[in-house]
């Protein structure tokens, strides 16, 4: 197959182009860089299924990419850190953006596959959430510039679906974690695992004891790609439902580390979920996908790859 990846020099967008030249595909890499790096993307320079374009998909207007199977969209700022610096790009990105790769599959008759995120179910009151929950989303909120953006790439989707008839998939990724993390990200595995490697107070927000459900790198990319070759054309959970506290990641990742640092608790920021774990009954019954790396496993690979890389 011939595939589009915007967002390819991301976390989740490298090993997405990795797993597809694996498999034979050829692969357009499509990434402004603002928070995609450029050693993502040396990876694959020598590939010759690889071809990168450095561009903001809000540009991409009438882009010409040749003929397409399939575009995966993954561009966008994720990283809390991001919400304030980056606010007007992330809903840029998250409108004009999948405005842009939407046209292009009218024109290339490829299917689309946007990655939405659990935060469209902002701070849920239903426990775990299914996709026919609509969320809890405070619009006004630091954190609105990424889950009202993601809610809209939704609604773009299937307009597009229903008024040009493009075939599309919709994946509500759940926290992702694993080697080729931005060191600086600001989520709470690569935070964690920074600051335990260099003997510093891991920073818990609030008491932690509100939850995440963390879905290893890998396994995420193969729900998407099961997704990607499905017929399901409403929204799947693609995520990790081995619920856990924020403290007990903590200290799983003070142990990994080999670590002596403590806890330094403080303020909860504003909207921050109180619990987040996915409903994976569509993943597993129409997807035929279920997450198989242990928390444990994950981390400790993880780890090592911020040990290896910590002077980078």
């Amino acid at each position: 197959m011939r595939i589009l990846v915007a967002g390819g020099a991301g976390f989740i967008g490298r090993c997405m182009c990795s797993r597809l030249l694996d498999r034979g595909d050829e692969v357009i890499c499509v990434d402004n860089l603002v928070t995609g790096t450029v050693g993502n993307v040396k990876d694959f320079q020598d590939e010759p299924g690889y071809t990168f374009v450095e561009a903001d998909i809000a540009s991409l207007a009438e882009f010409d990419a040749g003929p397409l199977d399939a575009v995966v969209n993954l561009a966008c700022p994720a990283s809390p850190a991001d919400f304030v610096p980056l606010s007007l790009e992330i809903l840029e990105t998250g409108s004009r953006g999948v405005v842009n790769l939407l046209e292009l599959c009218v024109r290339t008759g490829a299917r689309f596959l946007q990655a939405s995120t659990s935060e469209v179910y902002g701070d849920p009151q239903v426990h775990p959430q299914p996709e026919s929950y609509w969320g809890n989303v405070n619009p006004v909120g630091l954190r609105s510039v990424y889950d009202e953006a993601k809610r809209f790439g939704e609604a773009l989707t299937m307009a597009y679906q229903r008024r040009h008839g493009v075939e599309v998939r919709i994946a509500r990724i759940f926290n992702t974690y694993g080697p080729g993390m931005r060191h600086d990200d600001g989520r709470v595995v690569s935070n964690f695992a920074t600051q335990a490697l260099r003997g510093e107070p891991l920073t818990v927000y609030g008491d932690g004891t509100q939850t995440r459900s963390l879905c290893f790198v890998e396994d995420e990319v193969t729900g998407l790609l099961a997704l990607l070759e499905s017929d399901v054309s409403t929204p799947v959970n693609i995520g990790n439902d081995d619920e856990r506290t924020i403290a007990e990641i903590a200290s799983l990742i003070i142990e990994l580390a080999g670590s002596k640092s403590e806890m330094a608790h403080l303020p909860l920021p504003a909207d921050d979920p109180t619990q987040r774990r996915p409903d994976l009954t569509i993943a597993r019954t129409k997807l035929g996908w279920e997450p198989v790396t242990p928390l444990r496993d994950g981390l400790a690979r993880t780890v090592e790859w911020f040990r290896a890389t910590a002077a980078r």
